[in-house]
């Protein structure tokens, strides 16, 4: 009887080992792995191009926006779209019973929903230095020197209307999802250097590459014809006609770099 109860107790310990460590690895393929690896290093103040950071300021939305949103249950994010409602005066009349209205204010992408966000470290190759230590008696070192002015543009992965606008969801999402300084187009200057140094022994040849990365977006973007609706004094956001649609971007990593050494 005590073997019974001896080898029922291991199979339960067994099986809650087994159960944890199955929801543990689950866990770990869900989790957005953005971390910056050693390879890749930081140069917005060694980069002789001063790279603008205008397209990561998030426009908040001011007092009338956020009445006006609290009626609709869809999401609104996009950033063009809740400028303009910032902008918009209304002053109906608390005497206007019986008042109704409906502006039009257009098709508009509405928001982002990110499914996947991955980092290519290795996005674009944009400079290499080489250093041949052939017919040497002493070991030679290498650095990371930009020979010239280098563009890292990003952009959509399929044609959609409004792309400007989705350029700036995009955006704007990912920057959540990784925590990292996102631009469409950002340049590393010429003459840009790093301190860090490889070694190269005698006889020997070396290249070092220098890589500008880039996150991958992947998700859906919601669509929706916008109205304000006045009913008597009272005034909010209607949207209708919903429409999603999957979109994808590339958007390069401002002032990183990824470099390897390759010795021959």
């Amino acid at each position: 009887m005590k073997v019974k109860w001896l080898g029922l107790i291991v199979l339960i310990g067994f099986l809650t080992l087994f159960g944890t460590d199955t929801i543990s690895a689950k866990d770990k393929v869900n989790q957005k792995d953005t971390s910056i690896p050693n390879h890749v290093l930081n140069i917005s103040k060694d980069n002789t191009f001063p790279n603008s950071t205008d397209d990561q300021q998030v426009l908040e939305a001011e007092k009338l926006t956020k009445d006006l949103m609290k009626e609709t249950d869809i999401r609104i994010s996009n950033p063009q779209l809740i400028g303009m409602l910032n902008e918009t005066t209304l002053k109906p009349s608390p005497l206007a019973i019986g008042y109704r209205a409906e502006i039009f204010l257009g098709r508009w992408p509405l928001s982002y929903q990110s499914k996947e966000t991955n980092i290519n470290w290795e996005y674009q190759e944009i400079n290499r230095n080489q250093l041949d230590n052939h017919g040497s008696d002493v070991n030679e070192k290498i650095s990371y020197v930009q020979k010239e002015e280098k563009h890292i543009k990003g952009g959509l992965t399929a044609k959609i209307s409004h792309s400007e606008q989705m350029k700036k969801l995009i955006l704007l999402e990912a920057q959540k999802n990784t925590k990292l300084p996102l631009s469409f187009h950002t340049v590393v200057g010429s003459g840009t250097k790093q301190n860090n140094t490889y070694g190269v022994p005698v006889n020997k040849s070396a290249i070092l590459h220098a890589y500008a990365p880039a996150v991958n977006e992947k998700g859906d973007v919601t669509f929706g014809d916008v109205y304000i609706k006045l009913k008597g004094s009272k005034k909010y956001l209607v949207v209708k006609n919903v429409t999603r649609q999957g979109i994808g971007a590339w958007i390069p990593i401002q002032d990183h770099l990824s470099f390897s050494f390759e010795l021959k």
